[in-house]
């Protein structure tokens, strides 16, 4: 999928690229305990990046110290940016939980969104990055 077409139509991917970047607070739906999963490898980066993440994870109790939390809207608070780490389905369910507890922008990893998920997104005024990998973005701009 190309990623440009899924920053929704009032901001450029690359304006929520940088929103997402310069935003504090983040989920990662997907964190995973195993250090070789991208879920476990993008948490540590927002985490080495000083961010405060909120790993969820419905099978963990902690993910890299945090606790995780089975559902976003379970979190202490509403995260700046959600980033999914998960198959297409479980990021479309996931999404969901997303649009109800009031997240305003999410960045789906390759191979995370799919159409109806952006399409949920766009429905509901929700900034959407698709396709653009969360760890080559922060090292490309970290330069």
């Amino acid at each position: 999928m190309d990623i440009t077409i899924a920053a929704v139509e009032q901001d450029s991917l690359e304006s929520l690229i940088e929103r997402a970047l310069g935003s504090r607070v983040w989920a990662v739906v997907g964190a995973s305990r195993d250090p070789r999963r991208w879920g476990n490898r993008v948490l540590a980066e927002l985490i080495r990046g000083g961010y405060t993440v909120y790993p969820v994870n419905p099978s963990a109790d902690t993910v890299l110290g945090l606790t995780a939390y089975a559902r976003v809207s379970d979190l202490p608070e509403t995260p700046d940016v959600v980033e999914f780490v998960t198959p297409p389905e479980a990021t479309l369910l996931a999404l969901r939980d997303c649009v109800a507890s009031g997240v305003r922008l999410v960045w789906m990893q390759p191979g995370a969104g799919s159409e109806a998920a952006i399409s949920l997104c766009r429905e509901h005024g929700v900034g959407v990055i698709d396709g653009a990998c969360l760890l080559t973005e922060r090292r490309y701009r970290s330069r």
